[in-house]
Formats: C-alpha cells, structure tokens, sequence
C-alpha cells in the first residue's frame, strides 16, 4: 500500500452510542449505501482531519481505515460490545436504601 493520505470526514450516529462513519471528505455520505444511513441514523457530522496510515486510534487501524474508505468508500466503526452483566446495570432500579 502507498502511504495514501487524505482528509477524513467522520460522522456520529444518533440513534446509536458510540457509533462512527469515516468517510473521504472530497466524496462524503455519497458512497455510504442507503440501509446503512437509515440503520445509521441522520449522521452528525463530529470532524474532520488528516488521516494517515500512522494515525493512531483507539479502537482501529489507521491502515484499515484507510484501506475500507479506498475500497467502499467508508469505515463504519461499531460500539464496543457490551457485557451481559453490564447491560444489568441499566435495567435495575435504583434503590436509595441499602
């Protein structure tokens, strides 16, 4: 692979926590297949900056950022899978008396 730059637009889902597109800034949502925007939610645009295979993320490759945006035209990043006990949490009530 050469060491492809571009700049990265990346959009925040609304109807889903934690959920991101990556998109080339020149092309934006127009290679992002339709089921994927409805599924998505209207996207809230976050940012935009320079991506390039050195980047670090947290949650991705830059590398595989880069390469799914040249093959598809966008990287969807998922939320984290949560945890079964963790997902009990937001359904128990809250009892103030212990």
């Amino acid at each position: 692979m050469t060491q492809k730059r571009i700049i990265c637009s990346i959009y925040r889902s609304k109807k889903k926590d934690e959920m991101y597109l990556y998109v080339d800034k020149t092309k934006a949502l127009s290679l992002v297949p339709e089921a994927l925007l409805v599924m998505f939610g209207k996207p809230e645009h976050r940012m935009d900056m320079l991506l390039t295979p050195d980047r670090k993320f947290a949650k991705a490759s830059a590398v595989d950022v880069l390469s799914q945006i040249d093959e598809k035209g966008y990287y969807l990043q998922m939320p984290p899978v949560r945890e079964e006990y963790m997902l009990d949490l937001y359904r128990a009530p809250i009892n103030p008396t212990y």
